[in-house]
């Protein structure tokens, strides 16, 4: 394995990088032991990432996992995917901080060496994405909302928009709902992009099967006191509450309070599937019923995440199959034009080439067209229930919500 320190460099830029206890390099080998040095050819793929700020901890394990990911696999190859003899990918990494003009400043620095990118939230994919249009490159995000997504442009995922999950979870409300009158729901996010995507299309959505949504609610990450927004919640007659974007900086601590305050035995809440986390287990059975739509099972599913990850999280299967999906596209597209045209525009266009992809056998297979970019639809409802997050819906799913023009 090959490492580098703070410092990447690239065709006369110099970008400086945080450490935080993490290595700044990995290679992936895809070739047997032994290949001279002269013979291997880097693929790089920039990662701009809030490693400090608000959802720091959710993404500092995904990043954490990535490399141990392609450590794994640098041994054991990828299903499903097959690179060149001589081949090596790079991760080139960097902090924004959770600030949108640094990861703006960060793409300028090392566009010209990456050919993918990894945007984890909409503080990065919101300002990037007419960046990569203009570049032609293909960003993966995977908090984000309708503005992001429609029309498809260089925005990819590997499930829906924020307001589509929710509507999955709408679905469920009604299924279950046994009054007369309609169930009353509030969102409760963070104040970010995150925090407010599913708010985007999910309320049009809830009120035209017949919910009733109460004004939506914010509030801090890491808050250190949530009662004046859960007071007003209760006092509003509350059935629901999702917090979108709650990862475990947001929904842990929330649910301290809601559990404080006693409202879990009248007031059903749950959120993103980062906040249905280990982090969330450790509350004990105060939070059993706490429910997510989930788009990737919870990590104790699949046997490689149990294997290979120390610090799993609400979404590490999401992680994993994130990059996968970036690594068989670089494939796909040295295939299409071999390595040296390798370049980003031949790494987006082989986006489109990836069918049926599922090579962890996660239930939700991974295929992209050019008016749809989502990855997977496929969604399904998970409670916590005595200490376990388990299943609690089949796979659905989820509807497109676009935005009128």
């Amino acid at each position: 394995m090959k490492m580098k320190n703070r410092l990447v460099k690239g065709k006369g830029i110099l970008v400086t990088i945080l450490a935080i206890g993490l290595v700044a390099v990995l290679l992936l080998t895809a070739c047997a032991p032994g290949v001279p040095a002269e013979e291997k050819k880097e693929v790089k793929m920039g990662f701009i990432l809030p490693l400090t700020g608000a959802p720091a901890n959710v993404v500092q394990v995904a990043l954490s996992n990535s490399f141990a990911y392609l450590e794994y696999f640098e041994e054991k190859g990828m299903p499903g995917v097959a690179l060149p003899p001589g081949v090596t990918v790079e991760i080139l990494w960097a902090d924004d901080g959770f600030e949108a003009n640094r990861a703006i400043s960060i793409y300028e620095r090392i566009r010209n060496d990456a050919v993918i990118f990894y945007v984890p939230t909409g503080v990065e994919g919101t300002p990037l994405k007419p960046r990569l249009e203009r570049d032609g490159m293909a960003g993966i995000c995977m908090n984000y909302d309708e503005a992001m997504m429609y029309p498809a442009g260089s925005i990819f995922s590997i499930w829906p928009t924020e307001s589509e999950k929710f509507a999955v979870l709408c679905d469920w409300i009604m299924e279950n709902w046994q009054e007369e009158r309609p169930p009353r729901v509030v969102m409760m996010g963070p104040d970010a992009p995150s925090g407010h995507a599913a708010d985007v299309m999910g309320p049009a959505y809830a009120e035209s099967i017949g919910i009733e949504m109460l004004p939506f609610e914010s509030g801090p990450y890491m808050g250190l006191d949530y009662s004046p927004q859960l007071l007003r919640i209760s006092d509003e007659g509350a059935d629901f509450v999702y917090m979108p974007g709650g990862t475990d900086s947001y929904a842990p601590p929330v649910m301290k309070d809601v559990i404080r305050l006693g409202l879990m035995d009248t007031i059903g809440f749950g959120g993103h599937g980062n906040g249905q986390s280990l982090a969330m287990l450790s509350l004990g059975p105060a939070v059993d019923g706490y429910f997510s739509p989930r788009c990737t099972p919870w990590y104790e599913e699949i046997p490689i995440c149990c294997d290979l990850f120390e610090n799993p999280q609400g979404d590490t299967a999401g992680a994993l199959q994130v990059i996968t999906v970036m690594i068989k596209a670089i494939s796909i597209a040295i295939d299409n034009v071999g390595y040296e045209n390798l370049d980003g525009r031949a790494v987006r266009e082989a986006m489109l080439d990836i069918k049926d992809f599922d090579p962890y056998e996660i239930g939700r297979p991974i295929s992209y067209t050019p008016e749809n970019h989502r990855g997977s639809a496929m969604t399904r409802m998970y409670e916590i229930q005595a200490g376990d997050v388990v299943p609690v819906t089949e796979w659905q799913t989820a509807p497109m919500l676009v935005p009128p023009e």
